[in-house]
């Protein structure tokens, strides 16, 4: 038992550390702008995600019920040591991935505000100005925009 449990720590723990070097790769394309790339990167990480989903449910169904900690205090000293040992190093490297994480979120939704500003303003230079006529009455006519709410009687 002690094999499958330290083994499935092990492949969680180097999966976190592969996490983690895509998502400063992650970042490091989002601060060339590289949209593409960070398209095809972020399949890889939610496969790899995928797959420590997968492993946690595993582990998870093999401890029936019992936690990770629990179970190690019921192990010799040296086992018990290396799964409190892959423990806290998984728990460390969740947190540092969770804030990486954070960081490329902010920073590609700051990115895309700045798309998004910057299409409004070459929409708003791009469209049709109206055009100033005079009326009948010698003033200068004031075209609604083309939809617009009727009211009063017909």
């Amino acid at each position: 038992m002690f094999v499958h449990i330290h083994g499935n720590l092990t492949r969680q723990f180097k999966a976190l550390e592969l996490l983690h070097s895509l998502l400063e790769e992650e970042l490091e394309l989002l601060c060339r702008r590289d949209t593409d790339a960070v398209s095809a990167l972020e399949f890889s990480i939610h496969e790899l995600l995928r797959q420590l989903a997968v492993e946690r449910t595993e582990l998870k169904n093999s401890m029936q019920g019992t936690a990770l900690l629990e179970y190690a205090g019921l192990l010799p000293e040296e086992e018990a040591q290396e799964i409190r040992r892959l423990y806290h190093l998984i728990d460390s490297l969740e947190q540092h991935c969770s804030r990486q994480a954070t960081q490329n979120t902010d920073l590609s939704l700051a990115l895309l505000d700045q798309s998004q500003v910057l299409l409004n303003f070459l929409n708003e230079q791009i469209a049709q100005q109206p055009e100033r006529l005079y009326s009948s009455a010698g003033l200068i006519r004031q075209d609604r925009p083309s939809a617009a709410i009727y009211s009063g009687r017909f």
